[in-house]
């Protein structure tokens, strides 16, 4: 069973094409902003992802547009490989030390969007990516992707550590959710239903 996807979106903002295996493969990442190819670069390592990424959009007004437009077009990639949603974990969380910061994510594939970001992060700019970009990535992740989402921050005095430490935990967080189970033969709820 193939659990991959291919997304584009083109705004007069951003241009994006996204590529995804859910089970693992080749990770690239051009964006335009240092900082989120790096953090994409270790999602897709942490994750077990296939994942190449394609971005250009209007940096000079600053890289808002960019990274929550790739977190629309990954999250809706991730939808679309999931497909029914049969047969896998639904639940993943992860608890991940960076040095001295300590970042936790819970996630649930639910067909019912929601995230909930907690962080005291400093308000700096990491080679142009603004620290306050980490909530609307992983909001516009779990929008996209019909998730559930939480990731708290629980301490940390580094921004990159801190951000770095979120997309690590929620990178296995994801990981597991997405896994295949192999005591469950159909979709895992009650409601016989997991898409949004």
């Amino acid at each position: 069973m193939s659990r991959t996807a291919s997304r584009k979106r083109e705004t007069k903002e951003t241009q994006i094409t996204l590529r995804l295996d859910l089970d693992g493969g080749e990770s690239t990442a051009a964006t335009g902003v240092g900082f989120l190819d790096h953090m994409l670069d270790l999602l897709a390592h942490h994750g077990h992802l296939g994942l190449q990424v394609e971005a250009t959009g209007d940096l000079e007004t600053g890289s808002h547009h960019t990274v929550e437009d790739v977190g629309i077009v990954l999250g809706q990639a991730i939808d679309e490989a999931l497909g029914d949603r049969a047969g896998i974990r639904r639940y993943g969380s992860a608890l991940i030390p960076m040095d001295e910061a300590l970042a936790e994510c819970a996630i649930d594939i639910s067909g019912r969007p929601f995230c909930s970001f907690e962080a005291d992060l400093p308000s700096t700019r990491i080679a142009n990516f603004e620290t306050e970009l980490a909530e609307e990535f992983f909001r516009a992740v779990a929008n996209s992707a019909w998730m559930t989402v939480h990731v708290e921050v629980r301490s940390g005095t580094n921004a990159h550590h801190m951000i770095e430490a979120s997309f690590k935990a929620f990178a296995r967080a994801l990981r597991i959710a997405v896994s295949l189970d192999p005591e469950e033969t159909g979709v895992p709820s009650t409601k016989g239903t997991l898409s949004g």
